[in-house]
C-alpha cells in the first residue's frame, strides 16, 4: 500500500505553511503501550474457498450478500467457527449439505460471528457454511488512522448522484482488516483463499474484482451480474470490487491482459499514465527470477480514496491523484506509486506478511521496488535520488536517533505499523543488504524466499534464512541490529591530517538508549591526484582510524557508496565540499555539497552553485537557482543568461518556474515579457511561476491577469493564487478559498489552507475571520485530517489571538473592535482544535 499523506503532512513555521501532500507513511513514533506482545493469529480454522453473490441498495448504502465459505480445521478438529462480520444483519446461517442446508446455531455479538457447527470436524474434512447478510458500511463505527483515514470496508461514493462534478462508484479497502465490513471472514493476513464474486450491478456500470472475468448475465431488470474468479489464494484482506463508469484500455504482458480503468475524460491520456506497466512488470519478473505470478493486471482509479493506493491481488486500486490529463503530466507522475504497488504483487500478494508485525516483508519491499525501478528506467542516478529520499523521510520523522523497531511485536495499534520505518526506512535497510551481499546474492535470496513460500505467507526470519541459504554467511547479526532492534546511528566524524596520514575519528552519538551499531563503512580517499577505497568496521561509541596517504586528501568520502541508514555529521570544509561536488559526483554528494554553500552563503561557493545550474538532476538545478546571490555582481553577470535558458527551455517544468521566479527576483522590468509569455504556458508550474514572478515586478498586472484565465488553470494554480492573495487580503477573495475548503480534496486542501491561514490573519474583516475558521473546520472534518492539523492550527491561531489582542490594544473606534472581535474568534477557534 502507498500510503500517501501521506507522507509527510503539514509544516507550520511561524507563518503556517503547508507543504503539499507527498507520500503517505505516518511520522515513526515510539509505542507507548509495549506491554501486549502481538502474537501472530492462531489459526483454528484455514479458509479454503469463498463465494460471494452481492448486490447493493445505493438509497441506503447497503450490500445485501450471500456467501459460501469453505474451510476446514487446521490441526486441531473442532466444532465451532468464529468469523470476523463487522457491523451486519445477520439474515441465515447454514451448513451445505449434499441433500440440502442445515441451519446452525450462531451468536452474533461485537462484530463477530460465533458458529456453532453440526459435528465435529477434523483437518481431513471440508465443510462448507452458508451465509445470508446485509453489510451497513455507512452506519459502521470504526477508527481508521493518519494513513488509512477510514476503515468502512465498503464506499458509496456519490451513490444518489446528487453532486454532478463526481461520478457514482462503490469500491473496497480491505487493510487492514475491513474486508470483513462486507463479507464475513476470518479477516487475518494469515489466511489464504481462493475466491469467486458476483456482482449484481446496472447494466451501464462497468466492474472489477480479482482474477478473471467468468462470466456475465444480463438480468431482466435492468442490471447485469460479472461473475469475476480467482483461482489462486490468497489473503481477504486482499479481496475488492470497483463499480462503476469506468473506461477500460487494454495492454498486455506475454499474453496477460494489463488493464487500466480511468474516467472517460482522462482514457486519452491512459499510456501517459500507466503506459510502463508491461516495462515494470518485465523488469520485476527478470530480476525476482518469477514471472508475473497472477493472470492478469488491473489498475482502476476511484474517487475519494482514503489512502493512496493498493495493491489488491491482480486489481489495484489508485486514488484519483494518478488520473492527470497530458497537462498535468508535464509537471509529474505517480509512476513511484505505480511501481510500489506493482511491486506488491509479490512481496504481499504471492507472499503475505505473517502478521501486521511482519509489514516489513510486504511495505519496505514495495518502496525498494520504487527505488530499483527508477534506476532501471531514468538511470543510477535516479535511483540514488530515490534511495536518498527515502532516507530523509525516515530521518525527519525521528530524534535523537531513536525509531520503533522494524519487525515490531509491540505496538498501541496494527495501524502504527504503517510508518516511516515499515516504508523508508525498511526499504534503505534492504538497498544496504543488497550492497554488502551483492546484487547477484541478494536476488537469488529473494527468488529463493519467494519459491519456499509461494501463496503462502512470510516473515522476517524466513528471509534471512534464504540469505543464509544462498550466500552460505549467517546474518544474524545484520538482523538483529537492522529488524529487531530499532533506532539508527548518529555519527559525529572529525577528519584530520598529519604525519603522512589521514586520521578519522568516529563518535556513535545517538541516544544512550539506542544501540551501539555494528557498521562496516566504505571510505574514498582523494588525495595526490588519486582515489583509494578503504574499508573499516565501526563497532563501538567512539574509534579512530588512520591511513597512510601521498598528500593531504582533498576529500575524505565517509560511506562512498551512501548506504547508512543514519546520520553523519562532520568538520569538512568548505573546499571539500566543493571537491566533492566536482569530482565525488553521487547523487547524494551533489546535494550535500549544494545544501552546504545554501546554508554557509560562503561567497566562494557561488561558483559552485553556477555549476549547479547544469546538474543532471532537475531538483538540483532548482536548488542551486534557489542559492544563487545576485546580488554579488559577478555572479549575476555569469548566472542571468544561463538563468534566462533555463527559464524558457530547460526539460524539467520545476527549474523553469524556479528560473522565472529567480529573474523576477532581480525586479528588472525586462523579464515582464518572460513572465507573460510563461502566462502562455502549458505547464501549470511554469504558468504559476509567471503570476508569481509578475507580482513581484507589477502587482497590479499579475491580478488583472489572474481574472483573465479560464477556470480550469485556476484550478490548478491554486497555491500560486492563494498566495497573491494575501497581499491583497480583499474581502471578495474569501470565496476563492472557501470554494476549496468546500470541494476540494487532500492534496488542493493542503496546497492552500497554510495561505488561507494567513489571508485570515491578514484581513481585518471578523465576518470573514469566523467563516474562514469555519470553512477549515469544515474541510478538516470533511476529510478527516484532524491527525495532521488540528495540534497545529491551533497553535497558530492562539500566536494570532495574541497578535490581534495586541493590535487592538494600541487601535480605537472600529478598528480596536474589529480587531478584538477577531482575537476571541482566534482563540476559540485553537480551543475548539484542541478538544478534538
Amino acid at each position: 500500500m502507498n500510503k500517501k499523506i501521506i507522507a509527510c503532512g503539514v509544516i507550520l513555521a511561524s507563518a503556517f505553511m503547508a507543504n503539499p501532500i507527498f507520500a503517505q507513511e505516518q511520522a515513526a513514533e515510539k509505542s507507548n503501550n509495549l506491554s501486549i506482545y502481538r502474537a501472530t493469529a492462531t489459526k483454528v480454522n484455514d479458509l479454503v474457498h469463498t463465494k460471494l453473490d452481492v448486490s447493493f441498495d445505493y438509497a441506503k448504502r447497503y450490500l445485501y450478500g450471500k456467501e459460501w465459505v469453505t474451510l476446514k480445521p487446521h490441526f486441531y478438529p473442532t466444532d465451532s467457527l468464529t468469523l470476523d462480520a463487522q457491523g451486519m444483519d445477520i439474515k441465515a446461517v447454514s451448513l451445505v449439505g449434499a441433500k440440502g442446508n442445515t441451519a446452525l446455531k450462531y451468536v452474533y455479538n461485537d462484530n463477530k460471528l460465533y458458529i456453532t457447527l453440526n459435528k465435529k470436524y477434523t483437518n481431513a474434512e471440508k465443510y462448507t457454511v452458508y451465509i445470508a447478510y446485509t453489510a451497513k458500511p455507512d452506519e459502521l463505527k470504526v477508527k481508521g488512522s493518519a494513513a488509512i483515514t477510514d476503515a468502512k470496508g465498503l464506499y458509496f461514493i456519490n451513490p444518489d448522484g446528487t453532486d454532478k462534478n463526481k461520478p457514482t462508484q462503490i469500491w473496497t479497502q480491505g487493510e487492514t482488516e475491513s474486508s470483513s465490513a462486507w463479507f464475513p471472514t476470518i479477516d487475518k493476513p494469515d489466511q489464504k483463499t481462493t475466491e469467486e464474486i458476483s456482482m449484481t450491478v446496472k447494466s451501464k456500470y462497468t466492474t472489477l474484482s480479482n482474477g478473471k472475468l467468468v462470466s456475465q448475465k444480463t438480468n431482466a431488470d435492468g442490471t447485469r451480474t460479472d461473475t469475476w474468479k480467482m483461482d489462486l489464494p490468497h489473503s481477504p484482506y486482499l479481496f475488492m470490487m470497483a463499480i462503476g463508469e469506468f473506461k477500460v484500455t487494454k495492454d498486455t504482458y506475454k499474453g496477460k491482459e494489463v488493464n487500466y480503468y480511468l474516467e472517460p475524460k482522462y482514457a486519452p491520456y491512459v499510456k501517459q499514465i500507466f503506459g510502463k506497466t508491461p516495462d515494470m512488470i518485465r523488469f520485476y519478473s527478470n530480476i525476482l527470477g518469477v514471472d508475473y505470478p497472477w493472470n492478469k493486471y488491473a489498475q482502476v482509479v476511484v474517487r475519494d480514496y482514503v489512502s493512496g493506493a493498493m495493491e489488491n491481488t491482480t486489481a489495484t486500486l489508485h486514488g484519483e491523484q494518478i488520473q492527470k490529463t497530458d497537462r498535468e503530466l508535464l509537471d509529474g507522475n505517480e509512476e513511484g506509486t505505480i511501481a510500489h504497488e506493482l511491486f506488491h504483487q509479490w512481496f504481499g500478494d504471492y507472499v503475505t506478511a505473517e502478521s501486521w508485525s511482519n509489514l516489513t516483508m510486504n511495505e519496505s519491499f514495495a518502496t525498494f521496488g520504487e527505488i530499483i525501478w527508477h534506476g532501471h528506467d531514468a538511470g543510477q542516478d535516479a535511483e540514488d535520488k530515490s534511495r536518498y529520499e527515502k532516507l530523509q523521510s525516515y530521518l525527519g520523522s525521528t530524534k535523537k536517533g531513536e525509531s520503533p523497531v522494524l519487525a515490531r511485536f509491540y505496538y498501541n495499534d496494527k495501524e502504527d505499523m504503517f510508518d516511516n520505518v515499515s516504508y523508508a526506512k525498511g526499504s534503505i535497510i534492504l538497498y544496504a543488504l543488497k550492497n554488502q551481499m551483492g546484487d547477484a546474492a541478494f536476488y537469488k535470496s529473494l527468488n529463493r524466499y519467494l519459491t519456499t513460500n509461494a501463496f503462502k505467507n512470510g516473515e522476517t526470519h524466513q528471509l534471512r534464512l534464504a540469505m543464509e541459504d544462498v550466500t552460505g554467511k549467517d546474518w544474524n547479526p545484520y538482523f538483529n541490529q537492522w529488524y529487531y532492534n530499532g533506532g539508527h546511528p548518529i555519527l559525529s566524524i572529525d577528519y584530520g591530517y598529519e604525519n603522512g596520514k589521514a586520521t578519522i575519528k568516529v563518535k556513535q552519538t545517538q541516544d544512550s538508549s539506542v544501540q551501539t551499531f555494528t557498521l562496516p563503512v566504505k571510505i574514498d580517499i582523494y588525495a595526490g591526484g588519486k582515489k583509494i577505497r578503504k574499508e573499516i568496521l565501526i563497532n563501538s561509541r567512539e574509534q579512530n582510524f588512520s591511513f597512510e596517504v601521498s598528500a593531504k586528501p582533498d576529500l575524505i568520502d565517509f560511506d562512498a557508496d551512501k548506504i547508512l541508514v543514519g546520520e553523519t555529521n562532520d568538520n569538512k570544509t568548505a573546499e571539500n565540499y566543493y571537491f566533492q561536488y566536482k569530482n565525488a559526483p553521487s547523487y547524494a554528494n551533489r546535494i550535500e555539497a549544494l545544501q552546504f554553500i545554501m546554508q554557509s552563503k560562503a561567497s566562494s561557493g557561488q561558483q559552485i552553485l553556477l555549476e549547479g545550474l547544469k546538474d543532471k538532476s532537475g531538483d538540483l538545478r532548482a536548488l542551486s537557482i534557489d542559492g544563487l546571490n545576485l546580488e554579488d555582481a559577478q555572479i549575476k553577470v555569469a548566472a542571468l543568461p544561463v538563468l534566462l535558458q533555463l527559464a524558457k527551455s530547460d526539460k524539467d517544468t520545476e527549474v523553469r518556474s524556479a528560473a522565472i521566479l529567480k529573474l523576477a527576483e532581480t525586479g528588472d522590468q525586462a523579464y515582464k515579457s518572460l513572465m507573460l509569455e510563461s502566462l502562455k504556458n502549458r505547464s501549470y508550474k511554469v504558468l504559476a511561476a509567471g503570476i508569481g514572478g509578475l507580482a513581484k515586478l507589477a502587482p497590479q498586472e499579475s491580478l488583472a491577469a489572474l481574472s483573465g484565465l479560464d477556470a480550469d488553470t485556476k484550478e490548478h494554480i491554486a497555491p500560486s493564487i492563494a498566495s497573491l492573495y494575501i497581499s491583497d487580503p480583499k474581502d471578495e477573495h474569501q470565496a476563492f478559498y472557501e470554494n476549496i475548503m468546500l470541494n476540494g480534496d487532500r492534496n488542493k486542501i493542503f496546497g492552500v489552507i497554510g495561505q488561507y491561514f494567513q489571508y485570515l490573519r491578514a484581513n481585518t474583516n471578523p465576518a470573514v475571520t469566523e467563516k474562514g475558521i469555519n470553512n477549515i473546520s469544515s474541510a478538516i472534518e470533511r476529510l478527516k485530517l484532524q491527525a495532521y492539523l488540528n495540534k497545529q492550527l491551533a497553535g497558530a491561531y492562539a500566536a494570532t489571538a495574541q497578535g490581534k489582542a495586541k493590535q487592538a490594544a494600541a487601535a480605537t473606534g472600529d478598528a480596536k473592535a474589529n480587531l478584538n472581535k477577531q482575537a476571541e474568534l482566534f482563540k476559540k477557534g485553537a480551543a475548539d482544535l484542541e478538544k478534538e
